[in-house]
């Protein structure tokens, strides 16, 4: 059953204490949020351009996938020993370390360095994941949802900042690229400053030494179930279509500045609608908001098997946004009812950790699929995990209700 009945007493921050949070954690996701545009944008092209073999292509981002995933438990442990902030300059030192790496990589045309940055990349990304639970540290119960959601929206100003950093960057010197990593690196730095001025409620008691009930009991919960199976499939399949899409429009013939303006709606798409999506969650419940976002991923994949012009791409990576954006938030705001205030850093970890692992899958897979099948077979195999968390999901839930 859900946690309702907190056995350590919470701290809630003054409001002004909690604004202040909000706007800091929302500027840092922009900022982060353009470091990982930049490498979505670049990745599968620059690792087309240096890979020893075209299968390898995507590789890159794959190990960015990685990188998210076996940084996020990690991460986590620095957050309950140290403090979330400390947590947080750790990853943007990560994000500094990835721009420089990825500079060297185009320069000197290593594959591997560049899959060496990416790896830092994804744990700089695996920080940024925590911001959103970052931002309901010391809010009431009932603003939770709401916090989250609107830390979220910081990635509209990342839709933007980032497909514009390649575009305005990527010819600068004469290796491509190069001078678009160097700027990312300088993004991430600007960031750590940000994340100096947050004040979050120090670790709660027990919190570092692994307090409160067992992971494996937690575990069981119909609630985090429901909320892993929607956050995973959602996170993959945005991951899946994404990682393939800008390489796709290449092979059709678009330019790679159509590529980076579908992908900045695209990000843009993935973080606007977190103005409403807490509000949605508390009007609807967490339930029905994550069910609408997984139909509008298959109607993302859908509208991508009608066509392959420009407008079809654009609409399928607008689609694909709005939909994680619903099912992601929503199945994060169920995880912040499945814990105590000890448990929450080992439980939020945990699922991020399970959430990324199982989307590295389709960061894998995403560029051998395209290259040996082709766009369309990218869009088919989507429905598969699809039918399978919309069968899931509310039977997870259903199992809830029946116990409380």
């Amino acid at each position: 059953m859900a946690v309702s009945e907190a056995a350590a007493e919470e701290v809630i921050l003054p409001a002004s204490v909690q604004r202040g949070n909000m706007a800091r954690l929302a500027l840092a996701q922009a900022l982060a949020g353009a470091n990982s545009t930049v490498l979505y944008a670049t990745g599968a092209i620059v690792g087309a351009m240096l890979a020893p073999i075209q299968a390898l292509a995507t590789l890159p981002i794959s190990i960015f996938v990685v990188g998210m995933a076996a940084c996020t438990l990690p991460a986590g442990a620095v957050a309950r020993r140290y403090g979330r902030r400390r947590a947080f300059l750790a990853g943007t030192g990560c994000g500094v370390v990835t721009g420089l790496l990825a500079a060297a990589a185009t320069v000197i045309g290593s594959f591997w360095l560049f899959c060496l940055a990416t790896f830092f990349g994804g744990a700089y990304a695996a920080v940024v994941q925590s911001f959103r639970f970052a931002a309901a540290d010391g809010v009431e119960p009932e603003r939770r949802a709401r916090a989250l959601s609107l830390v979220m929206v910081g990635g509209v100003a990342a839709g933007v900042l980032g497909p514009q950093l390649v575009t305005y960057t990527m010819d600068l010197w004469p290796h491509m690229f190069a001078a678009t990593y160097v700027a990312q690196g300088a993004v991430a730095a600007l960031s750590a400053v940000v994340l100096m001025g947050v004040r979050l409620p120090p670790p709660a008691t027990g919190e570092a030494a692994g307090g409160g009930r067992p992971l494996a009991q937690i575990v069981r919960q119909p609630l985090f179930l429901a909320a892993v199976v929607c956050g995973a499939i959602s996170y993959l399949l945005m991951n899946f279509l994404m990682t393939a899409a800008p390489l796709a429009m290449r092979l059709c013939g678009h330019p790679q500045e159509t590529s980076n303006l579908g992908l900045q709606w695209h990000v843009i798409a993935m973080y606007a609608p977190g103005f409403v999506t807490g509000r949605l969650i508390a009007r609807l419940g967490a339930g029905k908001v994550v069910t609408l976002g997984l139909l509008l991923i298959g109607a993302a994949a859908a509208v991508g098997l009608t066509g392959i012009d420009v407008a079809h791409f654009w609409l399928t990576l607008v689609l694909l946004g709005v939909g994680w954006n619903f099912g992601f938030v929503g199945a994060s705001s169920l995880v912040l009812e499945c814990h105590r205030p000890e448990e929450r850093t080992r439980v939020q970890s945990l699922y991020d950790f399970i959430v990324f692992g199982v989307m590295a899958v389709g960061s894998f897979s995403s560029g051998g699929v395209l290259t040996a099948y082709g766009w369309d077979t990218v869009l088919r195999v989507a429905f598969v995990p699809l039918a399978i968390a919309l069968v899931a999901a509310p039977l997870a839930l259903g199992r809830r209700r029946a116990a409380a």
